[in-house]
């Protein structure tokens, strides 16, 4: 059993690392996009500013945090004896915690653009998507959708 819980514990973090970040793609339509109309709109970009787009964790970090105190519980087992093995395991078990909960936050975080497009209609808006396309200042595009549901193709 005591071999059983690295390998389980490795594999809890993987799967922590595993969150979807390809919805935040220009490129990426959800199910309930695909065959409706959507606005189109065209634009010239003004300003671009690269940000990180942090993804919710289905889980809430438990993942991370789980997987991460079995680990650390399991280092901190290999500590001492008696009493002061005890107080290894709880140590590492709670650091594994704190650091699984930072490793699933890095791992469900992705690289993105935010650009302020000044629309042909005179009225500018900001639109965050992963930078999955090198889009320049000065550069035509299409603002596909919109309110809470618009993406950004070159023109």
């Amino acid at each position: 059993m005591k071999r059983l819980l690295p390998i389980l514990a490795i594999g809890l973090l993987t799967l922590a690392g595993c969150a979807n970040t390809s919805t935040y793609s220009g490129d990426v339509y959800r199910g309930s996009q695909a065959q409706t109309g959507q606005t189109v709109t065209y634009g010239t970009i003004t300003a671009l500013r690269q940000v990180q787009i942090q993804a919710d964790s289905p889980q809430g970090n438990v993942v991370g945090g789980l997987g991460g105190a079995v680990i650390g519980g399991l280092l901190g087992n290999q500590i001492g004896g008696g009493s002061g093995r005890r107080l290894a395991t709880a140590a590492g078990a709670i650091g594994g915690t704190v650091a699984g909960s930072k490793i699933e936050d890095a791992a469900n975080r992705t690289t993105a653009w935010e650009m302020e497009i000044r629309r042909d209609s005179g009225d500018s808006v900001i639109v965050v998507q992963k930078a999955d396309r090198n889009f320049q200042v000065g550069q035509r595009v299409r603002l596909i959708g919109s309110g809470a549901s618009m993406s950004v193709a070159p023109y």
